[in-house]
């Protein structure tokens, strides 16, 4: 009797785990195909993954805008910048093997390296503090420059900035940690990666940096031209030297198993993984990133991820066993790149205290400015009562609200400092953050511009039925006026 119990009660378990696994794969697959209209995305591959299975692998739309055929499993995405997550493992490959030291100069590996370059060390490079000129910035290098011409024509240039002092993203850091790969290991980095993280590909995973050259199965990318009203094809030629920065060429099944075997420890050990994923010290004490990767904070929850090209993003929450995995050919509104909302909108979907606040209310604006909704357009974000001007900041009722710890005001009248004390909103309730600052402070008559700032860094964008703004295109900034 006892044995039937126990066998029923398996049984019952098994089912209900089913059954919520099955609304959660029809809830993603919902939004994703309405997501898909919202943004006339041509084509798109999802995956996640959950305690290292698989729980939902999707293909949506064309592989191209020329043709009907459907994107697959053997469907090629470039994932552009997102790449260098994959040359961020490479990196910590030979850290963990005791070749290579985040404390090493680069001029131990790289020889001819110009003066100034000298003292820059491997962190610098995978942390975008290194200061060193972006290639990418100089239009007079062509996409076939050897790398010692490259170095000779970024040498008439002056550093960016002291090394570690900030984050600047720079295309010039990836390109030296492939030659440091090269060094180490005698190999070609590509031969490298493929050996010690595509050995096991289905498919083929290729590096390529040019978007005319022709590659079986792969997705054709395109920009939306505004003024054309129309999708382009990519034509941009970036060169081997671009590879470990936007080159991998990959399709979904392969880059979920990818995934997998970076969480089941096949790739780096945890302890690994916690110093790469470790924030880097800069000198500036503002700027937060990892070894290579992005941190996201969502209440007492983090994850890591990159994105490329603003069509394809990479996520994991380590203590959460899950990661998403984006990869699409384009979107029509240059205004809302929709994967960062895509990702946290899945990642709120599995699990509802991952969903980030910020992106989440984004979305949301984002969706209305899309579609114009028929509404009134009303006062937001402020009222004048009695001799005060009060700030106010009504949190939606489908919003993470738990994983917002700070919101503050920042406009003209506090030179856009977000950080500024006196500036901190106040909870007033569980929906509802307030600032009430006097009316003597402001100058009458004088328009002030003002956003509102979720979690330090993110700027809120100005609904569509703000009825207060500047009118500029470019910010749209809030506006009040005391008279």
């Amino acid at each position: 009797m006892k044995q039937a119990f126990l066998t029923l009660l398996f049984l019952n378990l098994s089912f209900l785990g089913f059954c919520q696994k099955a609304e959660k794969t029809k809830s993603i697959d919902n939004y994703l195909t309405e997501v898909m209209k919202t943004y006339e995305i041509p084509g798109l591959a999802v995956g996640v993954v959950k305690n290292d299975k698989i729980i939902f692998k999707k293909y949506y739309g064309r592989e191209n805008l020329e043709s009907d055929k459907k994107v697959d499993s053997h469907s090629l995405f470039r994932v552009y910048s997102t790449t260098k997550l994959i040359t961020n493992v490479a990196v910590f490959q030979l850290i963990e093997k005791g070749q290579l030291s985040l404390e090493d100069k680069i001029s131990k590996y790289v020889d001819n390296l110009p003066k100034q370059w000298q003292d820059v060390k491997i962190k610098n490079l995978l942390s975008h503090s290194s200061g060193i000129p972006d290639f990418a910035r100089y239009e007079d290098i062509p996409a076939d420059a050897s790398n010692a011409q490259v170095f000779e024509r970024l040498s008439k240039e002056k550093m960016e900035f002291e090394t570690g002092n900030q984050f600047s993203y720079n295309q010039t850091n990836y390109m030296l940690l492939a030659m440091i790969i090269e060094k180490i290991t005698r190999q070609k980095f590509e031969d490298y990666v493929q050996k010690n993280q595509f050995s096991d590909a289905n498919n083929k995973v290729i590096f390529s940096s040019n978007s005319i050259e022709e590659v079986p199965n792969r997705i054709q990318l395109y920009r939306y031209n505004d003024s054309l009203k129309q999708y382009k094809k990519s034509t941009h030629v970036g060169g081997l030297r671009s590879h470990p920065g936007n080159g991998l060429t990959i399709s979904l099944p392969d880059f979920l198993q990818w995934s997998i075997n970076l969480d089941t420890n096949k790739f780096l050990t945890d302890n690994t993984k916690k110093i790469m994923w470790r924030s880097f010290d800069y000198t500036n004490k503002q700027d937060v990133f990892a070894h290579g990767w992005e941190i996201t904070k969502t209440g007492n929850i983090m994850s890591y991820g990159f994105s490329g090209g603003n069509i394809s993003a990479y996520s994991i929450f380590p203590e959460n066993d899950l990661s998403i995995i984006f990869m699409s050919n384009g979107y029509k509104y240059n205004a809302f790149p929709p994967l960062y909302f895509i990702v946290n909108h899945i990642a709120g979907l599995i699990d509802k205290h991952l969903a980030n606040p910020y992106w989440s209310r984004e979305e949301s604006v984002a969706s209305e400015i899309i579609n114009k909704p028929n509404v009134k357009k009303e006062i937001y974000g402020y009222r004048i009562e009695n001799d005060n001007v009060i700030f106010t900041y009504k949190i939606p009722k489908d919003l993470n609200a738990e994983a917002i710890d700070k919101m503050s005001v920042a406009g003209s009248f506090n030179d856009w400092n977000p950080g500024n004390k006196a500036y901190q909103m106040v909870l007033k309730d569980k929906n509802t953050f307030e600032l009430v600052l006097p009316k003597s402070q402001f100058e009458k008559g004088k328009t002030y511009e003002f956003r509102f700032v979720m979690n330090k860094s993110g700027w809120f964008t100005t609904p569509y039925s703000a009825l207060n703004t500047n009118g500029n295109p470019n910010d749209n900034n809030l506006t009040f006026r005391v008279d």
